[in-house]
């Protein structure tokens, strides 16, 4: 069996070549975008269009595993990271076995969340996570090399989004497994009673003590915003692991753009 038939993690990339992992936590700079839609088509462009990462988000979107792996397949060598739609063993064992090369936990509200997501995404002794052949595998052609490396490369991103998040973010930011704090300005700004204002001044002050905790643990930061000119401001600050856009947007404007200077 061939790489383009499997969504074979360990054929994600070619030998040599860093994970997702590796490059985040060298503090390099990761742009991707979010994708929504069960389409692989539209991943598979995305990823031709040079993103260093794909965001796949079965949170908001409508996607189920099935949908998920295929994702990851049209992705090609696009490393992808899967946000979950909670914090729940059984939908992070799923997504990894169908190839993600990480998770993007929502939510997180305190240092026994972020543990948790630690040991659902690893395999014993780090975590729990349960063995299986599937996808992520090689459907066992690749099991014993997956193993050996999973712990290892492996990303885990914990989203705080919440203003017990920022109460909490020291002990989330220095939980051990944790690669990066991904921040959600705008469910963030729900939770401070100024909903879709993200450069509030409550909303700004929050992000910066999440960012100064995690800087000072030498963790990663991670963020979304809907355009290049939302997210810059992140980019300035240190923010690594960025999201631009979703590719409903993408598709939006683009075809906006392109009737109004047709009229």
């Amino acid at each position: 069996m061939t790489a383009g038939l499997l969504c074979d993690f360990n054929n994600k990339r070619g030998i040599g070549v860093s994970s997702l992992r590796e490059k985040l936590l060298k503090g390099e700079r990761l742009l991707g975008t979010i994708v929504s839609v069960a389409s692989p088509t539209v991943c598979e462009l995305l990823s031709h269009a040079g993103f260093d990462w794909l965001f796949i988000d079965a949170e908001h979107g409508p996607l189920d595993v099935a949908a998920i792996q295929d994702l990851i397949r049209a992705a090609g060598t696009t490393p992808c990271l899967v946000r979950v739609p909670t914090l729940d063993e059984v939908a992070i064992k799923r997504v990894l076995d169908a190839g993600a090369e990480g998770i993007i936990v929502p939510l997180i509200n305190h240092a026994d969340e972020a543990k948790q997501a630690v040991a659902y995404a690893k395999y014993p002794p780090t975590g729990q996570r349960g063995v299986g052949i599937a996808g992520a595998q090689g459907y066992g052609f690749e099991l014993d090399d997956y193993l050996a490396r999973a712990n290892e490369e492996i990303t885990v991103v914990v989203q705080t989004e919440h203003v017990k998040a920022v109460a909490n973010i020291e002990a989330i930011a220095t939980t051990p497994g944790v690669d990066a704090v991904f921040v959600g300005p705008y469910d963030l700004s729900a939770s401070l009673d100024t909903m879709g204002h993200v450069t509030d001044k409550a909303v700004v002050r929050a992000i910066d003590h999440i960012t100064r905790a995690c800087q000072a643990a030498n963790t990663r930061l991670g963020v979304f915003g809907a355009s290049a000119e939302a997210v810059r401001p992140y980019m300035d600050q240190g923010f690594t692991l960025i999201a631009a856009g979703t590719d409903t947007l993408l598709l939006g404007r683009g075809a906006r753009e392109l009737l109004e200077k047709m009229r």
